[in-house]
């Protein structure tokens, strides 16, 4: 039913919503002001172990810097609760000792109608499953088997047939006493310039589409006749079903989001956007339980928003064709304007001529997770986009690529975020236009699977095999010696990366056998560093490619071909001269894997602080902009307490317990004498 606006204030009025979320949650005590209103947790829809939870019950609101939820008392009671939005108002109504009001008999009556309309929808699931178990679905359960599907994984998604009939499921539905109305009304049956109504699914193997609460309110088909007129028809929009805000496997995906940011320390975990339903079904059955796909259509701004609902940084996914790529412009463009400090995307690229279904089931899971950890951050998807294949021997074209280039990152609404691009793409343009080594302007643009302009690999196109930095540089290009050489990278050690990131990138480069221990993990660690980020990209596809015979001479000699002695080096020297042996080449093996594990946590917990900082900064931007004095005060006290933890993390990066400290078991290395 319908309620009024009066009636929901007066229940947010009597109820504190830190009364409402805290019997969910424990408040931090340290960071909580109760005589204000003002409380802290740690977020109960993601793990973590810091309070970035924040609810204020003069607001009556909440919002987690982490994950990003945020929402009033009853959102909050829909999110946890998993009720709908009249229970919701029901459960708070009893607490506020509110009398709930009438009922609108006409709201309730569309409500009845909408459940009753969900029971049709769930029993044509049932005939639909019925039917591929019968004679008639032989021939469509030969095609999933082929495809590599298993019962289980069929019974999962409950996948099914539509028979070759024009009423097989009318009669059915009809049978059971379903009125011709309800079935147009789930979008079952059709009209096309005939007076009598027909299935509108026929000789498909039936998809169902679920809502966020997992009742089936579409369906997707997919024709077994290769004369059909469309291979994949999905249900019209209905009351039930409106396709541009769902996606597939919505909700199973956001339950395995969840599960793998508790388990990961509160470290923030992922969701896939995916092209299809089989691509989302293979990678299930391949262990990727946190796929999603758009049903049929562009991804449109309000799937995106269930895409962020999940993870700060979703990754797009998308077939490594001509197609493929013109998707993940479509899509870059339109996350562009809604990117916020902690909230943006990343875009992986298939090889060519694969889909993730493809790939997982001829090849396994590895190249998968390969192509994933290859992702690419949104400026990078932008700037290949408008640099690659170009032609720019000429001022007036250097000076329109950085306009169309300054146009883009101008529709950015958040304003840091737009500032932060507008350097970016600064520096990626003077590194671009700078002079090579004698004095050679770039007299061409790049080519996609060439190394990417700028010196951004172009990986992804070619798989596990490092192709983007494979063989000798396209014209125009920059060698990766060139750029360190240029950027004074190799010059000396202030030049180079953060400590933390040197030690992560540098002790796998001396121990890959860790990578080998902990592969997907390893894999994830997002480089704040352009030039770490390129090696990285150049690491993977190695330890891929050697598998279990990985080790460091082999490596190494991977990087060195591909141009990165001068980085290696410089890394190395750089653990040395801050005697962190534990890095180095003749560390003990269980000496390099703990001074890891610090260097790796270390990372994690000062990337979320940064997080954390950023967004209380923009929350006291918009509250003084606001006048809202209340408000500032705690929250400036959070961001000092931030602040000084960042710095007393940065402080600790050079005394991590290990770091600088013999164990007896370093070998060939006297403490105190670097190299």
């Amino acid at each position: 039913m319908r309620f009024s606006n009066t009636f929901l204030d007066e229940i947010r009025d009597r109820v504190p919503i830190s009364a409402v979320i805290g019997r969910r949650v424990t408040w931090d005590r340290k960071k909580t002001n109760v005589s204000r209103g003002d409380y802290w947790a740690c977020c109960p829809f993601h793990g973590e172990k810091s309070p970035s939870f924040h609810c204020e019950d003069r607001k009556g609101r909440y919002h987690c810097f982490g994950c990003g939820v945020s929402g009033d008392h009853f959102r909050f009671m829909q999110e946890i609760e998993g009720l709908s939005f009249p229970e919701a108002v029901q459960q708070l109504a009893d607490m506020a000792g509110v009398a709930m009001p009438q009922p609108d008999v006409q709201a309730e009556r569309r409500e009845k109608e909408r459940a009753t309309l969900l029971d049709v929808m769930e029993m044509a699931t049932q005939f639909f499953q019925d039917q591929l178990q019968s004679a008639a679905g032989a021939k469509a359960r030969a095609y999933l088997r082929d495809r590599g599907l298993t019962g289980r994984t069929i019974e999962t998604f409950r996948l099914g047939y539509a028979p070759e009939s024009r009423n097989a499921l009318k009669e059915h539905l009809a049978a059971k006493g379903v009125l011709k109305e309800q079935m147009e009304a789930c979008g079952l049956v059709v009209h096309e310039n005939v007076p009598v109504s027909y299935d509108r699914f026929r000789d498909r193997i039936m998809f169902p589409i679920l809502s966020s609460r997992d009742k089936v309110i579409a369906f997707g088909g997919r024709a077994m006749s290769p004369d059909a007129m469309a291979k994949y028809l999905n249900s019209n929009e209905t009351e039930l079903f409106h396709k541009g805000n769902v996606l597939y496997n919505f909700s199973r995906a956001r339950r395995a989001v969840q599960a793998q940011a508790k388990s990961r320390d509160g470290e923030d975990a992922t969701v896939i956007a995916v092209e299809g339903y089989m691509d989302v079904i293979a990678l299930y059955q391949a262990g990727v339980e946190n796929a999603v796909a758009p049903l049929g259509t562009a991804l449109t701004e309000n799937q995106l928003e269930l895409l962020w609902r999940m993870s700060p940084q979703p990754v797009l996914c998308f077939d490594g064709d001509g197609a493929g790529l013109r998707a993940a412009n479509r899509a870059a463009d339109l996350a562009l304007p809604h990117i916020k400090p902690g909230r943006s995307v990343s875009f992986a690229l298939l090889p060519d001529g694969k889909d993730p279904d493809d790939l997982v089931r001829h090849e396994g899971r590895a190249p998968f997770d390969t192509v994933m950890a290859q992702a690419r951050p949104l400026a990078e998807m932008i700037w290949m986009r408008e640099a690659a294949n170009g032609s720019f021997e000429t001022p007036e074209k250097r000076a329109e690529l950085e306009a169309r280039l300054k146009q883009i990152v101008s529709v950015i609404a958040d304003e840091n975020v737009r500032r932060h691009y507008q350097q970016d793409v600064r520096e990626r343009l003077n590194a671009f236009f700078s002079p090579q080594r004698g004095g050679r302007e770039p007299r061409a643009g790049f080519q996609a699977n060439s190394r990417g302009p700028g010196g951004m690999a172009g990986r992804g196109r070619g798989g596990g095999q490092g192709a983007g930095f494979a063989g000798t540089a396209g014209r125009g290009s920059l060698g990766v010696s060139d750029r360190l050489a240029r950027s004074g990278l190799v010059r000396g050690h202030q030049e180079l990366p953060a400590l933390r990131e040197v030690v992560l990138a540098i002790t796998i480069v001396n121990h890959p056998q860790l990578l080998l221990e902990d592969y997907d993990e390893i894999a994830a660690i997002d480089f704040e560093n352009r030039d770490l980020q390129r090696l990285w990209s150049a690491v993977l596809p190695a330890a891929a490619t050697a598998g279990a015979n990985l080790s460091r001479e082999y490596l190494v000699g991977r990087l060195f071909a591909e141009g990165f002695e001068p980085l290696v080096t410089a890394l190395d020297q750089q653990v040395r001269n801050a005697r962190l042996w534990t890095a180095t080449e003749k560390a003990a093996a269980e000496d390099a894997r703990e001074g890891y594990r610090q260097a790796l946590s270390l990372h994690k917990r000062t990337k979320a602080l940064r997080i954390q900082k950023m967004e209380l900064e923009r929350e006291i931007s918009a509250a003084t902009e606001e006048g809202d004095g209340d408000t500032v005060q705690p929250l400036l006290r959070a961001l000092s307490e931030v602040q000084d933890e960042i710095v007393r993390m940065e402080n600790q990066e050079a005394i991590i317990d290990g770091f600088g400290v013999m164990s007896g078991r370093v070998k060939g290395i006297a403490a105190g004498h670097g190299s």
